[in-house]
């Protein structure tokens, strides 16, 4: 077992990062772990940044990661890739999904989306990991399961077995949901691999 992890999820309210962090800290759990994770909503029902924050290990004693020690991030959006470059390290991953939100200022013509964000995160000492989740989602028939093909983009990085998460899918995701998503969860895992 890893003497600890540090897992950061950003993105932008309603991409489901609370979710998303839910299943991975009780698959974390279930594998034995100690896991402790805190979140922060801000202005999250007007389309603004979320985060979580969650650690892992044989003991852990607090979810906060301190700048420059998130060994994975888990993106929802380019630009908010971007936002949390501080917390991150040489060698860590992102996984980072390819969609963007445009803010209200871009939305509005008062400014402009960056251009090349990928390339500028490529850039840098750090594992970068594209995935389309939107379209992926898209494609297993149910567009709001773009945040589990990013738990299954980020399962292929962590020491769990995939039925831990399958099964944590089950018991948290409401019944009309679980197929969707456990299909979303398995074409996730392949973009990673």
């Amino acid at each position: 077992m890893q003497e600890t992890g540090n897992i950061l999820f950003s993105g932008v309210g309603g991409q489901g990062i609370l979710l998303a962090s839910e299943i991975t800290v009780y698959a974390l759990l279930s594998a034995g772990y100690d896991a402790k994770k805190s979140e922060v909503h801000g202005m999250a029902q007007r389309g603004g940044s979320v985060t979580a924050q969650l650690r892992y290990g044989k003991k852990v004693y607090s979810p906060l990661i301190e700048p420059g020690c998130a060994d994975i991030q888990m993106a929802f959006e380019m630009m908010e890739a971007v936002r949390y470059l501080p917390f991150l390290h040489k060698g860590s991953k992102v996984i980072v999904n390819t969609q963007k939100i445009l803010p209200p200022s871009v939305a509005t013509g008062l400014a402009e989306y960056p251009k090349d964000v990928l390339r500028h995160l490529t850039e840098r000492d750090i594992v970068v990991v594209p995935v389309d989740a939107f379209d992926i989602a898209r494609e297993v028939g149910e567009i709001k399961t773009a945040n589990v093909v990013m738990v299954g983009a980020l399962s292929t990085f962590l020491p769990i077995d995939p039925a831990i998460y399958e099964e944590v899918i089950r018991t948290r995701v409401p019944e009309r949901f679980r197929d969707v998503n456990l299909q979303a969860f398995a074409a996730g895992r392949k973009v990673s691999q």
